[in-house]
C-alpha cells in the first residue's frame, strides 16, 4: 500500500533522566523518524530501550531535553494543546474508572474534547468496535478484552489523526489479541498513523508496515520486515530483533 502524507514527525529526540545507580543518562538519545497516513509503525525494543518516553513524549505527558515533534502539521513543542487534540495515546493500563459504565466513559471523553455530537459518536464507536453489548455495564466488570475495546473507543472519540498504542495487547488471550489486531489495521485503513509498542514478535509481522528498533535510547535500525531481515541477517523477526538490540 503507498502511502503519500507524513502526518507524524519525530526528529533528534533526546530526553535524559537522572538515577541514583546510574547517574544522568539519556533514555531517549537522537531518535527520529515518521509515519505517514494509513501506516503501522512498529516500535520495537528490550525494557528500557526508550519506547515508553518516547511515545509519552510525542503525547505531551513528557517534556523532551532536545529535539522537536509535528503532529499533523502542529508542533507538539511550541502547541501542546493543539497537538494532543491531533492523537490519542493507549497506555499498556486501562486506568478505567470501575464505577463508570462504558458508555458514561466514553461519552465522558467525548465531552472532554469538546466532540460535535458526542454523544453519538460515542455509542457509535462502541457499536463500531464489539461493545455496545456491555455500553451500560460498569467498567469494573469488564473483562480485560472489553476494557480493552472501550479503551480505544475513549482514545477515538475525538477522530484523531495519530494513534498511540503501547503494548495494547497486553494481558489479553489469544482471541483477544486477534480483536485488537483486527482493530488496528481498521484504524490504518481508515487514514489513520499508527504507532505500536509491541514485544510480541508475532503480532508486530501480522499489522507493521514498517519497524523501529530502538535500543539504549538509539533507533538502531528501521525499515519494512523485510529490511530489517536483511539488516540483521536473520530469517524471522524473532531472530533479527535479538540480533540487533537482544544483547542491550
Amino acid at each position: 500500500m503507498p502511502y503519500a502524507t507524513v502526518v507524524l514527525t519525530v526528529h533528534g529526540l533526546r530526553k535524559s533522566f537522572n538515577d541514583r545507580s546510574r547517574g544522568t543518562f539519556n533514555a531517549v538519545d537522537g531518535v527520529s523518524f515518521t509515519v505517514k497516513a494509513g501506516e503501522v509503525y512498529g516500535l520495537l525494543g528490550p525494557n528500557g530501550a526508550g519506547k515508553t518516553t518516547t511515545l509519552r513524549i510525542i503525547a505531551t505527558l513528557t517534556d523532551a531535553n532536545e529535539g522537536s515533534v509535528t503532529v499533523d502539521g502542529v508542533n507538539r513543542m511550541k502547541d501542546p494543546l493543539g497537538a494532543r487534540q491531533k492523537l490519542a495515546y493507549v497506555a499498556a493500563e486501562s486506568g478505567l474508572p470501575e464505577k463508570l459504565s462504558a458508555r458514561e466513559v466514553v461519552r465522558l471523553f467525548a465531552g472532554v474534547q469538546g466532540t460535535p455530537n458526542g454523544k453519538k459518536r460515542a455509542d457509535e464507536l462502541l457499536e463500531r468496535l464489539g461493545a455496545s453489548s456491555f455500553a451500560d455495564t460498569p467498567c469494573g466488570e469488564l473483562s480485560t478484552g472489553m476494557k480493552r475495546r472501550v479503551v480505544l473507543a475513549r482514545a477515538l472519540v475525538h477522530n484523531p489523526s495519530v494513534l498511540l498504542l503501547d503494548e495494547p495487547t497486553d494481558g489479553l488471550d489469544v482471541p483477544g489479541r486477534r480483536e485488537v489486531l483486527a482493530l488496528i489495521r481498521e484504524q490504518a485503513a481508515a487514514g489513520r498513523a499508527v504507532i505500536l509498542s509491541s514485544h510480541i514478535m508475532g503480532e508486530v509481522e501480522r499489522v507493521v508496515d514498517r519497524i523501529g528498533m530502538m535500543a539504549k535510547g538509539k533507533m538502531v535500525a528501521e525499515g519494512d520486515i523485510n529490511a530489517i531481515r536483511e539488516i540483521s541477517g536473520a530469517d524471522n523477526l524473532d531472530d533479527a530483533f535479538m540480533a540487533l538490540v537482544g544483547g542491550s
